[in-house]
């Protein structure tokens, strides 16, 4: 696929990595050349410096040959110029855009069709959902969405001593007879485990499992030791994520939000309800007693700065709070401090967004796509079509279908049930199929599974 990515920021590069590894021809546009050059010396990609709004920078970049436009800039108004340009000129097949004021998120419907934007992306929206459900569901390492939250992948590290540690996943119906769940995948110091009937559940090791969303608590708590349901939630960084994250939780939840900037802090003090706005330092380790930090349950570091955010949340962390997470959007450091064990979840901004661009990169029907693992891994919904003439699936016992090797199917939703996978369900059309890749590699394979024959055409 032709693809013209416009920004190299944070965002454009990891979008650009992901995708140039996937046989598409990609091209970077951008006003910064040592941004541009960087990103070309480590992939395979073509570069053109200007202005990502300008027809003829877009000319220059393969827009009469484009299939699809992603305008990431830092600036709202180039992507939306840029968006309606590639349309009205170019005709551009798919045009996404990233939008970050709420002034044009609260009209993001009349935007899409009046600017001719297929879809908006909102990485502060995208990363505040993805901690709202963390917050929610303790003990989790990651919880995503499938099937419009009727199913769930949800990422869990075994406990030393937790019910099902030692056991073998064939007793998982005897242990649990009457919950819906599915072991999805295995990872073992860092190597994919394959689940079988056999298989043993370790301590340490990194369960992903699928299950209806009534069920994901129990099932945490068989796997490590139980979690109390969160009250005290302490946000740093008055930001869009952070204000963000605190609307959605001051109903439930008590919530401190602490902010540097006093212009800032008095903004968004009126913004927010019933949270309570805190001028000062987050990595002031005063302010932080004051506030009673050992009796936080959640501390989120979400300013701008990573320093910033590692050294609050391990300051945090070392204080007393129960759980620190931290938002950084320079890979390297997510790899770093997750090792480090210092901190207890790394969000990576570019890792929570990319799975709503690479749902439209993928062929056949899929909806959904979850990069998981530093993008190393996927989770993705695919709609299942035609019959057994024309499609390798509908028809089929899930132990017929030859899925690529490292390839699991956890659940099925048909209409408004959700049916965990056996080896012995059969798949029927129009069935959303949610799968699991160890290997992110064998998407193609998994994609061709699930393209009709002509057959389902004639």
């Amino acid at each position: 696929m032709n693809i013209i990515i416009l920004g190299a920021g944070q965002v454009g590069s990891s979008v650009a990595s992901n995708l140039a590894k996937e046989d598409n021809n990609i091209t970077v546009v951008d006003t910064n050349e040592n941004l541009l050059k960087e990103l070309q010396g480590r992939l395979d990609i073509g570069i053109v410096l200007g202005h990502a709004s300008y027809p003829s920078t877009l000319k220059q970049a393969g827009a009469n040959d484009a299939e699809m436009i992603i305008a990431v800039t830092n600036s709202d108004e180039t992507n939306i110029v840029a968006c309606q340009i590639a349309d009205k000129l170019f005709r551009t097949p798919t045009k996404i855009a990233r939008i970050r004021s709420n002034e044009y998120l609260d009209l993001s419907i009349n935007l899409s069709s009046k600017f001719s934007i297929d879809l908006l992306i909102s990485p502060e929206l995208v990363v505040t959902d993805y901690i709202k459900r963390l917050i929610e569901h303790p003990g989790a390492l990651q919880v995503l969405d499938f099937a419009g939250g009727q199913v769930r992948l949800v990422a869990v590290k075994a406990y030393y001593g937790s019910p099902l540690v030692k056991h073998k996943l064939r007793t998982l119906e005897e242990h649990l007879p009457n919950i819906k769940v599915r072991v999805a995948a295995i990872f073992r110091h860092g190597k994919a485990i394959i689940p079988e009937g056999d298989t043993v559940i370790e301590s340490d090791d990194e369960i992903f499992y699928v299950s209806t969303t009534e069920n994901i608590r129990e099932f945490i708590s068989e796997l490590r030791r139980q979690e109390k349901p969160f009250r005290r939630i302490m946000i740093a960084g008055g930001g869009n994520i952070g204000v963000s994250l605190a609307k959605a939780l001051e109903k439930q939840y008590d919530v401190k939000v602490i902010e540097m900037n006093q212009a800032r802090t008095e903004l968004i003090a009126k913004e927010l309800h019933k949270s309570i706005v805190l001028l000062g330092d987050a990595t002031d380790r005063d302010l932080l007693l004051e506030e009673d930090i050992d009796n936080t349950d959640v501390f989120c570091a979400l300013t701008n700065d990573d320093d910033a955010n590692v050294l609050s949340a391990m300051l945090a962390k070392r204080l007393g709070a129960h759980k620190v997470m931290a938002l950084i959007n320079r890979p390297a450091y997510v790899d770093l401090v997750e090792s480090s064990g210092l901190i207890d979840i790394a969000i990576s901004p570019q890792q929570a967004t990319i799975g709503n661009l690479l749902a439209y990169v993928r062929r056949g029907d899929v909806v959904v796509v979850h990069s998981l693992r530093k993008g190393a891994a996927e989770a993705i919904e695919a709609i299942a079509h035609g019959d057994a003439s024309n499609s390798k699936v509908v028809g089929r016992k899930i132990e017929d279908i030859k899925l690529p090797y490292g390839t699991t199917i956890g659940a099925i939703v048909r209409k408004q049930e959700v049916i965990i996978a056996h080896h012995d369900t059969v798949i029927e059309s129009d069935d959303h199929v949610i799968l699991f890749l160890v290997d992110k590699n064998q998407i193609v394979a998994v994609e061709k599974l699930f393209q009709v024959g002509f057959t389902y055409f004639s």
